[in-house]
């Protein structure tokens, strides 16, 4: 059993290790081999291109989510490929934070966090099988997604519903 000041030691020691890693971190001292890691583990683009990217990210959810809202699932396996491509669609509008343009770049971050917003609701609604708020946050998302294409594709690639 270790003693109260013992402990009390081992907590202070602790803190001084922290707060020199911290300081480091801070001050750009951290060792190459941390700094490579975080360099590696850092977002970095697949395909650079954004249309071959938007074509074979989002395009392919986006088909089979418009075939999926033509109308009301009718029972669980119908709801399932409303959830699966809304999520889909939602955690994929988070890659799009990273590959914003220079010019232009904040309201290409805007457009992404809407689409994720309305994609996120769009999945929620569908865990809840309401059909009406998914179809509602459906086409918000898709509202969110031509406006982006309006301004950085020259209006092409326009979604419907």
């Amino acid at each position: 059993m270790i003693s109260r000041q013992q402990m009390w030691n081992l907590v202070a020691g602790g803190v001084v290790v922290c707060g020199v890693a911290a300081a480091a971190v801070i001050s750009g001292n951290e060792p190459a081999a941390q700094a490579g890691e975080k360099a590696a583990a850092a977002p970095a683009p697949v395909e650079p291109d954004m249309h071959e990217f938007m074509e074979y990210v989002f395009e392919p959810p986006y088909k089979r989510l418009k075939a999926a809202m033509a109308s009301e699932p009718a029972d669980r396996r119908g709801w399932k490929p409303v959830k699966a491509e809304g999520l889909a669609l939602a955690e994929s509008a988070n890659l799009l934070l990273f590959r914003a343009p220079e010019e232009g770049g904040d309201d290409w971050k805007k457009f992404s966090i809407a689409v994720r917003n309305s994609g996120s609701e769009l999945y929620k609604a569908a865990r809840a099988t309401d059909f009406e708020a998914a179809t509602k946050h459906y086409r918000a998302m898709l509202v969110q997604c031509n406006a982006c294409h309006t301004q950085f594709a020259g209006g092409e690639h326009q979604l419907k519903p």
